[in-house]
């Protein structure tokens, strides 16, 4: 170790003691000749050295990336205004050669008003929490999926009475006009329900007594003016003991009513295969768990789905579909021992109840089930192999109860299929934990926007050939109290799938402009660019909230730019068009965002009025090295040329990048070369060349 300094060698043994303690990777610089000087065990197990080689070593050796370098190299050149700081992610091999995603933390460490005498670098891994996000926006997807594929309309509102969510199926059987919908006029809807029963008075007493009953669950018959008869469920939504609101589920009963006979057969069996139906197997489940709890036993639920049956009907019709359930029923009957029972649940979804099992037990009748339905198939002539999926949830490890069980080994069989399918997966608890982060960001965002916790940071958009600062585009961010720093990558998707994307879209869209004008009023014309979701896009009044907001800031609409995906154009197209041209009616130019990732059509990107394409960051990264990347960039840019369109690549970050954009022929470009991210103050400063006080601009190194 060296020591620049005797005195500080009391503080440095002091924070050795303290650096030895963190649980994260960590090692100390001596602020005068940038060498480290002490390092801890978690830093040596990741970088794959012992201290001996570690310490003395020059700080920029460690983390050699062009961020840190320009750290160090700062400082290298003399002391700074204020104390340097650099907090950001970044990506740095580890000693088992595996790319590891951290947070790099370099502080200083000083006495009060004394320079630094230390830099503190710490380094924490991220790739766990990266794993997580990614598995909670499956499991997301997972829900979304199974809710519309649910035979049930479905409704969701909260304790207040406001819908939440709702599928198809429910506007369906409501004969609800989607135009209604999309409105997300809840009145409008309340009122259409209203008007459509044979009784409206007494349907809204009913209501009106459920909705005062937080608690009350209730199974009621309705009867519809156009003569269908359908069954209305009602039950409390909770979450952590405590109701949160209403879930409605509405099922056309008007055939079943017609054949109320047949309706009592099924209550037990399933019609097709004669098999235990869904309500038998829950209740026997429940039976056996009473069981199981008194005699400290233990039993599996195993869940099956077919992989891949809507083809068998879609090819080969649902005559031949159904003689492949029944064939599915008599595989599944010689997997069971005996005591264990097996049921027909779904369309082609089957259960098995294992008695007396741990989770060996489980997993050989897993394989049996998947061995049985997986030998060839031969109906009227025609071979072919079914594979099937199995979730496997275990009592009382996975639940202490029959609904826990079911609802735990129906994800587990999802994941099955998610997995490859012809498979089995056993239920991890670790998702179910996933699902409640994933409420909790959603509620934390709703109180950040009411909060005004959100901020925007300006990023600048420079001009290949003259280099001058020609735009801005707006980026959202958000730090929580609890949360910490949240990114956009893990909020904004939550965002998009509960709708509330369109309350912050609005919020961007208003600060952006209202920066803009400031800008404008201090002699500074600068064009933003705001994101546009598709939902925010599809809202019927959005073209006049744009308009609003650029009338009650007096800016012009040459000076906003909405960033639009390729999706948003292709959903529909005419539609798009005519929004589009309302748009462009009001100065507004348009571009759309990460070209080269979506589907687009060249006939639509001639028909639109689009003045600019963003070429992705994904190929940027590549060149001018990536053969391919390169050619990508280049036939967009001859592309957007032929049809007069301005291009901007994003995401440059080194020389090279700019250089071949450049002779390339892209027009613009942004990204961490020349400044990420940036306040308005900061940005104001950056493009003016001059703090506002006058004084001497200074060098700032921003994490991303």
């Amino acid at each position: 170790m060296t020591f620049p300094d005797p005195s500080t060698a009391p503080r440095l043994a002091a924070w050795s003691q303290l650096l030895a303690a963190m649980a994260d990777a960590a090692w100390l610089v001596d602020a005068h000749g940038l060498r480290v000087c002490a390092v801890n065990d978690a830093a040596c197990d990741l970088l794959g050295r012992p201290a001996e080689q570690l310490c003395d070593m020059a700080a920029p050796r460690l983390i050699a990336t062009p961020e840190d370098q320009a750290f160090w190299d700062q400082l290298a050149q003399g002391p700074v205004a204020g104390h340097a700081w650099l907090d950001s992610e970044t990506t740095l091999v580890s000693a088992s050669g595996r790319l590891v995603r951290v947070q790099r933390r370099i502080q200083p460490l000083a006495e009060a008003g004394a320079a630094p005498s230390h830099f503190l670098v710490t380094l924490q891994d991220r790739t766990e929490q990266q794993r997580q996000q990614d598995e909670r926006e499956a499991l997301l997807a997972e829900l979304q999926a199974t809710l519309e594929s649910t035979a049930d309309g479905i409704l969701v509102t909260d304790l207040a009475g406001r819908i939440t969510a709702f599928n198809r199926r429910f506007a369906q059987i409501w004969g609800i006009p989607e135009a209604l919908l999309t409105q997300r006029n809840d009145e409008a809807v309340y009122d259409w329900m209203r008007r459509s029963v044979v009784d409206p008075e007494a349907y809204q007493r009913r209501l009106a007594a459920i909705q005062d009953a937080t608690l009350m669950q209730a199974n009621e018959r309705l009867t519809l003016l156009s003569g269908q008869v359908i069954d209305r469920v009602t039950q409390p939504q909770n979450w952590q003991g405590r109701p949160t609101g209403r879930v409605w589920a509405f099922r056309d009963q008007t055939e079943l009513e017609q054949a109320s006979q047949r309706i009592a057969a099924l209550t037990v069996t399933d019609g097709l295969t004669g098999l235990f139906n869904r309500r038998q197997i829950g209740e026997a489940l429940a039976d056996s768990i009473h069981q199981a709890r008194r005699s400290n036993g233990t039993l599996a639920l195993l869940i099956l789905d077919l992989d891949r049956f809507k083809q068998i009907n879609d090819s080969l019709g649902h005559e031949i579909g159904d003689r492949v359930l029944l064939d599915t029923a008599e595989r599944l009957k010689t997997c069971l021992r005996q005591g264990d029972q097996v049921a027909r649940i779904g369309g082609d979804q089957f259960a098995l109840l294992v008695q007396h099992v741990d989770s060996r037990g489980a997993e050989a009748a897993a394989r049996r089930v998947l061995e049985a339905i997986s030998r060839p198939c031969a109906v009227d002539g025609l071979q072919f192999t079914m594979t099937c999926s199995v979730g496997v949830a275990l009592f009382p490890v996975d639940g202490d109860d029959a609904d826990q069980l079911v609802r735990h080994a129906e994800t587990a069989m999802q994941r099955a299929k998610q997995g490859g399918r012809a498979g089995f997966r056993f239920h991890q608890p670790h998702h179910d934990a996933d699902l409640r982060q994933r409420m909790r960001l959603d509620h934390a965002m709703r109180q950040a926007l009411a909060s005004n916790r959100f901020r925007l940071k300006y990023q600048p958009q420079l001009d290949l050939a003259s280099g001058a600062v020609v735009g801005a585009e707006a980026l959202i961010r958000w730090r929580d109290p609890e949360l910490g720093e949240v990114s956009p990558a893990e909020f904004i998707p939550v965002a998009e799938d509960s709708g509330f994307i369109v309350a912050v879209g609005d919020w961007v869209l208003a600060q952006a402009v209202r920066q803009a004008a400031r800008w404008r009023a201090e002699g500074l014309l600068m064009p933003v660019s705001v994101n546009v979701s598709a939902l925010q896009f599809q809202q019927a009044d959005f073209i006049d909230r744009v308009a609003a907001v650029l009338r009650d800031n007096e800016l012009p609409g040459s000076l906003l730019e909405l960033e639009l995906t390729e999706s948003i154009l292709v959903h529909d197209a005419d539609e798009a068009l005519q929004r589009l041209s309302q748009l462009s009616q009001l100065g507004v130019r348009l571009a759309i965002d990460d070209f080269g990732t979506g589907y687009s059509s060249l006939a639509y990107l001639k028909r639109f009025p689009i003045e600019r394409l963003k070429i992705d960051r994904s190929f940027i990264e590549g060149v001018p090295q990536d053969d391919s990347d390169a050619g990508i960039v280049r036939a967009i840019i001859q592309m957007s040329t032929a049809l007069g369109m301005k291009v901007i690549a994003e995401g440059v970050e080194t020389e090279p990048q700019r250089a071949f954009l450049l002779e390339a022929g892209c027009d613009q470009f942004q990204g961490f070369l020349y400044a990420p991210a940036l306040d308005a103050l900061s940005f104001d400063e950056r493009v003016r060349g001059r703090p506002r006080g006058g004084a001497r601009p200074q060098l700032s190194l921003v994490g991303r």
